[in-house]
């Protein structure tokens, strides 16, 4: 007969990822958190990769969701992380909302917040020099 033949099912790219890729509910919503997207990766950095599935630029295929991989680069906004799945290396680019930090995050918060004040204190002494010159002036 025509019709035993049966016709394949789809295997798209987030076949089977019902639930790999959801979120909590506490988490659930389109914008991620600033604190994850505001760390700045340096090469060498080892991060997790975790598919944010709210975002789906640079969104990773699910075979690398969990892994650690290493940043190598960075183009754009974007991370170049390389993954060693079995014996093969690959480099997957990746936006920070998918990578989370395999290490401490407070001593790179103490440098920024350092940065921070240091810009703060050279911006309170230029504004002095700028209202000097401007009374000097006669403005």
């Amino acid at each position: 007969m025509w019709c035993e033949e049966m016709v394949k099912p789809p295997r798209g790219l987030r076949h089977r990822t019902k639930k790999l890729l959801r979120k909590r509910v506490r988490e659930r919503g389109g914008v991620p958190p600033l604190s994850r997207i505001m760390i700045e990766y340096r090469v060498g950095d080892r991060v997790y990769i975790v598919a944010d599935p709210a975002v789906h630029k640079a969104m990773p295929h699910r075979r690398y969701h969990g892994k650690v991989g290493v940043v190598v680069g960075k183009r754009g906004r974007a991370y170049e992380v390389e993954v060693r799945v079995g014996g093969k290396v690959k480099k997957l680019f990746l936006l920070p909302e998918h990578m989370r930090p395999a290490f401490q995050v407070s001593e790179r918060v103490e440098s920024m917040v350092k940065r921070l004040r240091e810009l703060a204190q050279l911006s309170k002494k230029a504004r002095k020099l700028m209202l000097e010159a401007l009374r000097k002036s006669g403005g």
